[in-house]
């Protein structure tokens, strides 16, 4: 077993990510489309800039749902919780705090929050929410 491990040594180029752009469900486009993805889009200055623009919040859901599994996911998320969203992993959500919270420990806090709904076009403020913190990123 040993001695298979050897011939399967990580190499330098293992860690290297690959930069050809694969759409994840490509359609057929004029040529006057864009068919590579625009370089802009790994810049994170890009992302913080998009983060100071009224509408950019949007812009930054949108990236985050339809981006999965990506640099722009990572920096669409950061962005939003530098904006104090905080991500629940079993809800899949993202909730700010719409006052504060009217019960709070170490577990979980109870209160008033604004969520984002990736489902339905506008975002909404829910009422007596209970929030696990175990389950915030």
């Amino acid at each position: 077993m040993l001695e298979a491990a050897y011939y399967k040594l990580p190499q330098p180029r293992d860690s290297e990510r690959a930069k050809n752009y694969v759409p994840r469900h490509p359609a057929a486009t004029p040529a006057s489309f864009p068919q590579t993805q625009a370089p802009i889009v790994d810049n994170p200055a890009f992302w913080e800039r998009l983060s100071l623009d009224p509408s950019g919040t949007d812009a930054l859901f949108f990236a985050f749902y339809h981006q999965q599994n990506t640099y722009q996911q990572y920096l669409a998320a950061r962005e939003l919780k530098r904006q104090s969203w905080r991500f629940h992993k079993k809800f899949n959500t993202w909730f700010q705090r719409h006052e504060e919270p009217k019960v709070t420990n170490d577990n979980f806090e109870r209160g008033n929050y604004v969520y984002f709904d990736f489902h339905i076009a506008n975002d909404g403020s829910q009422h007596g929410w209970y929030v696990g913190l175990h389950l915030v990123l």
